[in-house]
C-alpha cells in the first residue's frame, strides 16, 4: 500500500473514532456525574491543551520525524481513552483531556492534520492540491458520519440488552482507545517519503515562518474567530440540545449525525470544481455565508424534523470552505513553511475552539437560554467571512493569476 492511500486511511480511522465518540461524549459525561458547566470548562480545557500539545509537536515535527510525531499523537488518543473510561474525577478527566486527544467536537483534533497535509503536498502534483484536499476532507466526513451512526446504534443496542446508560456510553469511550492503537500500527507502516525533505528540516523563524509570517498570522487570526464561532455548536452540544429540546434515542441521534457528516462530506467534494471557476476566497466566503444563515435558523424551527432538517439544509454547504480553506494556506505559503503554516493555522483554530465550549455550557445548562448559542455561532462566522473576503480577496493564489 503506498504511502497516499495510508495517508487517506490514517484519516478515516481517526474520524471514524472522533465521530464515535463525540455524539454521546456530553451525555457520558453528564451521566457520571459532571454537571453542564463542568462539562463545558472540560472541553475548554481539552481543546486548550490540545491547541498547546500539538503547537509544540507540529514545529518540531519535520525535525524529529513526522512518523514518530503521528505515533506519539495516537498514543495520546488511547491514554485519554483509558483514562476517560476509568476514571469520574473532574480534575483527573482535566489533565487526560488536556495532554491526550479527545475531540469534543466530532473534528480534527490533535498533531495529525498539518502532518498529512504537508506529506500530502509533497506526494502530489500542484495542481492537483484543492481536488485531493476535497476528497481527503470528504473521507474524513464519511467516516466520521460512520462513526457517529455505529456510536449511536452501538449505545442503543446495549441500552436495549439491559445494560445501564453510563457502561453504554464507557463502551464508546474503551473503543475509542483500542482505535488509536490500531492508528498507530498505520502510522508505523509509513515509508520515508512522507518524511520532510532535508532542505525544509531547520525552520527559517519562529514557529518556523519566515516570509510567509505576515499572512500566515492575518489567516489564523480570522481562523480563530471562525473556530471560537463553531465552538459554541460542537457536536456534543448539539447532541445534547437535541436530546435536551426533543428528547431524541441515542439510535436516531447517531443517525442524524451520519446524515450531517455525509452532507457535510459531499458539500466539500463539490468545492473543488467551485474553487477552479470562482477561485478559493470565493468559493470559501459564498458558501459559508449561507450556511450560517441557515444555523441560526435551527433553534427557530418548533419540531424535531424542522429542526433536523435545517441542520441537513446547512450541513450540506457548511464544510466547502474546508479543502478550499487548506489548499489557499498551503498555495500562499512558501513550499519550506507549509508544514509550519499548516501547524499554526491549526492550532489557531483549536485554540479558538477551546475557549467557547466553557460560555456555552452554562447556556445549555439553562432553559431559556438553551439556542442562544446557534445565533451567537451563527453571527460570528457570518463576520468572520466578510473579514476574509475583505482582507484576502485581492491576494490570489498562483494557480488563479495564472487563469487571470
Amino acid at each position: 500500500m503506498t504511502d497516499f492511500r495510508l495517508l487517506f486511511s490514517t484519516r478515516i480511522t481517526r474520524m471514524f473514532a472522533y465521530g464515535f465518540l463525540s455524539v454521546s461524549l456530553a451525555l457520558y459525561l453528564t451521566s457520571i456525574g459532571l454537571s453542564e458547566q463542568m462539562v463545558g470548562v472540560l472541553f475548554t480545557l481539552t481543546l486548550a491543551g490540545d491547541a498547546a500539545i500539538s503547537l509544540w509537536l507540529t514545529t518540531r515535527a519535520d525535525r524529529f520525524g513526522r512518523r514518530k510525531t503521528l505515533i506519539i499523537g495516537s498514543g495520546l488518543m488511547l491514554m485519554a481513552g483509558i483514562v476517560f473510561a476509568l476514571t469520574r474525577e473532574p480534575f483527573l478527566l482535566a489533565v487526560a483531556g488536556i495532554i491526550g486527544v479527545v475531540s469534543p467536537s466530532g473534528k480534527e483534533i490533535g498533531p495529525f492534520l498539518s502532518i498529512e497535509q504537508a506529506a500530502l503536498t509533497q506526494l502530489i502534483p500542484s495542481q492537483r492540491r484543492t481536488q485531493v484536499f476535497a476528497w481527503y476532507n470528504l473521507a474524513g466526513s464519511f467516516a466520521t458520519a460512520t462513526g457517529a451512526l455505529c456510536g449511536g446504534l452501538l449505545v442503543q443496542a446495549l441500552r436495549d440488552g439491559g445494560m445501564d446508560t453510563v457502561n453504554a456510553y464507557r463502551a464508546l469511550v474503551i473503543g475509542y482507545a483500542l482505535i488509536g492503537i490500531g492508528l498507530a500500527f498505520v502510522f508505523w507502516r509509513m515509508s520515508d517519503k512522507v518524511e520532510a525533505p532535508v532542505a525544509a528540516v531547520a525552520p527559517t523563524g519562529m514557529f518556523g515562518l519566515g516570509q510567509s509570517r505576515n499572512i500566515v498570522l492575518g489567516l489564523s487570526a480570522l481562523f480563530a474567530l471562525d473556530a471560537f464561532a463553531g465552538g459554541f455548536v460542537i457536536d456534543s452540544f448539539l447532541a445534547y440540545w437535541l436530546t435536551a429540546k426533543f428528547g431524541i434515542a441515542p439510535g436516531a441521534l447517531g443517525a442524524v449525525f451520519f446524515a450531517t457528516n455525509l452532507l457535510a462530506g459531499i458539500s466539500a467534494l463539490v468545492a473543488a470544481p467551485m474553487a477552479r471557476r470562482f477561485g478559493l476566497i470565493n468559493t470559501m466566503v459564498f458558501t459559508h455565508i449561507p450556511s450560517n444563515v441557515l444555523l441560526i435558523l435551527v433553534p427557530l424551527m418548533p419540531s424535531l424534523p424542522l429542526a433536523v432538517g435545517m441542520l441537513l439544509f446547512r450541513f450540506a454547504i457548511s464544510q466547502m470552505d474546508v479543502p478550499t480553506r487548506q489548499s489557499y494556506t498551503m498555495a500562499v505559503v512558501r513550499p519550506e513553511e507549509r508544514s509550519a503554516a499548516g501547524g499554526v493555522t491549526g492550532i489557531a483554530r483549536s485554540v479558538g475552539a477551546a475557549i467557547s465550549p466553557s460560555l456555552a455550557g452554562p447556556m445549555l445548562a439553562s432553559a431559556s437560554l438553551l439556542s442562544l448559542p446557534f445565533f451567537i455561532a451563527g453571527g460570528l462566522k457570518i463576520v468572520y467571512d466578510l473579514a476574509l473576503y475583505r482582507s484576502f480577496n485581492k491576494n490570489k493564489p498562483p494557480e488563479e493569476h495564472k487563469e487571470a
